[in-house]
């Protein structure tokens, strides 16, 4: 059962990657290596969140091996590493938490401030921040890594 939830996981991952790539002007021929990332991040993703780790850090990871694979990948292509790496982390962008946050903060408006409504928006706010931030990070790892002129210390 768990197989099936992956591989539908990665499917659908793999058309927003695709869509958003048209969307950039990604060449044509490399369209479906902006596929295969965005199926195989988010199925990373999918994979370490049933083994227990926290979406932020999960997100990271994914993002993570997606630049690394996408950096490879664009040397052998002869291509810009950021043609096949933003278009298939898009499908981790945070959509759920950003709504939430975004609605809880219409309800304080309206119905005023209540310790439930606080909880929730800072809590799916912080929650959006960390996520989006985690994929940032995740795709400047291989230029932090491998391209940086000045030592780190």
């Amino acid at each position: 059962m768990m197989l099936l939830e992956l591989l539908q996981d990665m499917a659908l991952a793999a058309v927003p990657a695709v869509g958003f790539g048209m969307l950039f002007n990604v060449p044509a021929r490399v369209l479906g290596y902006c596929a295969v990332l965005g199926a195989l991040g988010h199925g990373l993703r999918f994979l370490l969140l049933r083994a227990g780790v926290p979406i932020e850090v999960g997100t990271w990871i994914a993002a993570t091996v997606i630049s690394f694979i996408g950096v490879w990948q664009a040397q052998v292509l002869r291509a810009h590493p950021k043609v096949f790496t933003v278009a298939a982390v898009i499908p981790m962008i945070p959509g759920v938490a950003l709504f939430t946050a975004l609605i809880t903060i219409q309800q304080l408006y309206v119905k005023g401030a209540t310790q439930e409504l606080l909880t929730q928006a800072i809590d799916s706010g912080l929650r959006a921040f960390f996520i989006v931030a985690a994929l940032a990070v995740g795709l400047a790892m291989p230029g932090l890594m491998f391209y940086r002129r000045r030592p780190v210390v």
